[in-house]
């Protein structure tokens, strides 16, 4: 059901339901009916593209599932999460939308797994929940589902939960997905790409924040990127945005080194290293000349999430 050349790309989004439908048929032709359970565990955040990446560059489990709470709509409509602390117990729950319909089972355990695997990124490798409830009709082979996971699961819930010491959301991450500084603008965007990219302006603006994100712009890759020469990359710029390519590389630099300041945890020097600055001075100067502010004093007066 799914178009091959789709696949091949690191984005590629698998609708719920095309899943739900496959682990179903696979279960209904072997015979086999712990399949989708056994698929399902091994599910991890790691895969959500910039979304998951987002989440696990939180400095702590606590951070990253905040993350998660307030991004949720920018991986899936109608679902819901919340983190609740109660009696030195942490309760991770996550409605979702389509509980109820069929193959239902397939998407719990889904949801479980991919929940697990956020908490491992933070907590130690012996690290087991107290207990896991999941928002499903109690099965007959309950102990799979703790072979499964590891831990006591309890059934018939009002949402998939995991519950957890209260203390392990103060944990740092074990180690760090992606070097890359990811933040919830850079979702935002991913999920807008196709449109921005019919007009000219929006093009060049994709290729220069993709070279912003490695440390080094340069007009001559810009243009080979769009099959054209580096005049004419320049009088179409200023035909079509009224600016030069200098101009809006530090419109792009000033405008992701905001998202930086704003929307992460990185140190100015880690954010200069990300521009291909020689030293954080440097950054410093080209940011208060562009905004009025030192990079610290714009931090501290919107704060960081």
């Amino acid at each position: 059901m799914m178009d091959i050349e789709l696949l091949e790309g690191h984005e590629c989004f698998i609708p719920q339901a095309t899943m739900v439908d496959f682990l179903w048929e696979v279960e209904r032709r072997s015979g086999e009916m712990s399949f989708g359970l056994v698929v399902a565990s091994e599910q991890s955040l790691s895969t959500y593209g910039l979304w998951g990446e987002y989440l696990l560059a939180a400095e702590t489990l606590g951070a990253a599932l905040a993350r998660a709470v307030t991004s949720l709509s920018y991986h899936s409509r109608g679902d819901r999460m919340e983190v609740t602390v109660e009696a030195g117990i942490a309760r991770v729950s996550f409605f979702n939308a389509t509980r109820g319909r069929p193959g239902y089972l397939h998407v719990a355990n889904g949801t479980a797994a991919v929940l697990l695997s956020m908490l491992y990124a933070y907590l130690p490798s012996d690290f087991r929940p107290q207990w896991i409830e999941l928002d499903i009709p109690r099965p007959a082979a309950c102990a799979l589902f703790e072979d499964v996971y590891q831990c006591p699961v309890r059934f018939e819930a009002g949402a998939v939960t995991l519950c957890l010491d209260a203390r392990l959301l103060d944990c740092r991450a074990r180690e760090r997905p992606s070097s890359r500084l990811v933040t919830i603008e850079d979702v935002g965007r991913g999920l807008q790409e196709a449109h921005n990219l019919n007009s000219f302006r929006g093009v060049v603006s994709a290729q220069i924040r993709a070279q912003v994100m490695t440390g080094s712009v340069s007009i001559d890759s810009t243009a080979r990127a769009l099959d054209i020469s580096v005049r004419t990359l320049q009088r179409m710029l200023r035909r079509d945005c009224g600016a030069d390519f200098r101009e809006l590389v530090n419109v792009i630099r000033m405008q992701r080194a905001k998202e930086l300041l704003r929307g992460s945890g990185a140190s100015i020097t880690q954010i200069s290293t990300e521009f291909g600055y020689s030293s954080p001075a440097n950054f410093a100067r080209a940011f208060r000349k562009a905004t009025g502010m030192a990079p610290h004093d714009f931090r501290s007066a919107r704060g960081v999430k």
